[in-house]
């Protein structure tokens, strides 16, 4: 093997240690780490091109070892991937309480007088909110139904009473917390609201839990799941953290669902403990 040969193939090694090298790093010699995060609803996504890239030291390509022991020169250095960046979530502003106040009460009279869905055709009342618009904690429903059309306020029928209690039961006064639907109008015979009648309520409900800014959104059944993007078709969804824009979601079983399937208010409860624990809480100790 002459000399030219041995050049040749010193290069191809070279290039075949240095491919090694980066498919171990994951990366074209770029470096990499985890972010040091809570559990995955608490993360605030982030553009990985606004991050600051520490010092972190990392092996050497062998390639640029071999730079200032041999006169091989290296070959060019492959490109980086690209790496694509999380979308950045919108920033929850706090707002003094009488703007909350104001915008919410615009928010609801649009929706008192908004016709983009066939639901509006045969409610009494639209049902917006009820409850602290500084509340820690909100709870989302699917939509009105009977007692809450004929009233204009969430959760005051029987499945209403129920959810009362869970909140007691959590160390909360009822107005303490923040209560709101996914759809406004009730739906005919209280079925559930359709994806078109979700999406159209949207432009109330996002702006709605954006401008409470709470932090922890309780997610009352299938429907409030899937509206806030925390439940997918064929997968598990009850008890399992989720996040919409930012905030950590807790989906749990609907009150009118435990009317039906009492066995099921443990699970419930034990999710109601992990909002608590979420935000610092315990529930308080029951006397006698």
């Amino acid at each position: 093997m002459d000399d030219r040969q041995r050049e040749i193939a010193e290069i191809a090694r070279l290039v075949r240690e240095h491919l090694e090298w980066e498919a171990g790093l994951q990366g074209a010699g770029i470096p990499f780490w985890e972010a040091e995060l809570g559990s995955e609803a608490e993360a605030e996504p982030e553009t990985v091109a606004a991050a600051p890239i520490p010092d972190v030291p990392i092996a050497r390509s062998p390639i640029a070892a071999s730079v200032t022991a041999s006169p091989i020169a290296a070959p060019p250095a492959a490109a980086a991937p690209v790496i694509a960046s999380p979308t950045p979530e919108p920033v929850r502003i706090s707002l003094p309480v009488p703007e909350r106040i104001a915008r919410l009460r615009v928010l609801a009279d649009g929706a008192a007088t908004c016709t983009l869905c066939r639901l509006h055709e045969s409610r009494t009342h639209s049902v917006f909110a009820r409850g602290n618009v500084e509340a820690e904690i909100a709870f989302v429903g699917e939509g009105p139904g009977a007692n809450e059309d004929e009233q204009g306020l969430p959760f005051v029928g029987p499945a209403g009473q129920l959810l009362d209690k869970m909140i007691g039961a959590m160390g909360f006064d009822r107005d303490d917390v923040y209560v709101c639907n996914v759809v406004k109008c009730r739906p005919p015979e209280n079925r559930t609201p359709q994806a078109d009648e979700a999406a159209a309520c949207d432009r109330y409900l996002t702006p709605q839990l954006e401008t409470v800014g709470p932090k922890v959104i309780v997610a009352l059944g299938r429907v409030a799941a899937e509206s806030l993007g925390c439940a997918e078709p064929g997968r598990s969804w009850r008890g399992m953290w989720g996040s919409w824009r930012g905030i950590p979601v807790m989906p749990t079983y609907h009150p009118a669902f435990l009317l039906r399937s009492p066995e099921m208010k443990r699970p419930v409860w034990e999710d109601l403990q992990k909002v608590l624990g979420r935000i610092g809480r315990t529930p308080p100790s029951r006397s006698g």
